[in-house]
């Protein structure tokens, strides 16, 4: 009966949303060139066009993907998928991992 009680667990987190983000890329700068930033600025990022985009899941890299646009939405398809240890990872942060994060 173990095994049936572990596959009812699974189904009930199936339902829980999680924030998921894409990142483009990322860049670091002084506060003093931030503040100066309005409408129709320009930021500079680490990354050329072609490379691949970030999916995050709960601030933690899930996958990686290239933007597609469809029907005139963005969108991102999934290239590449972490280990299964990186992805559990993300799905459950260890809290230590989860502050270290928080300093980049």
């Amino acid at each position: 009966m173990p095994e049936i009680e572990s596959s009812n667990n699974i189904d009930r987190l199936l339902d829980v949303e999680m924030n998921v983000t894409v990142r483009f890329g990322k860049t670091e700068m002084p506060l003093k060139d931030v503040v100066h930033f309005g409408v129709g600025s320009m930021i500079e990022l680490s990354r050329t066009v072609d490379d691949p985009v970030e999916l995050l899941v709960n601030n933690f890299p899930f996958a990686r993907g290239e933007v597609v646009v469809i029907d005139g939405y963005y969108g991102v398809r999934v290239t590449e998928i972490g280990s299964p240890e990186e992805r559990t990872q993300t799905l459950f942060p260890n809290p230590e991992t989860e502050k270290t994060n928080e300093v980049e």
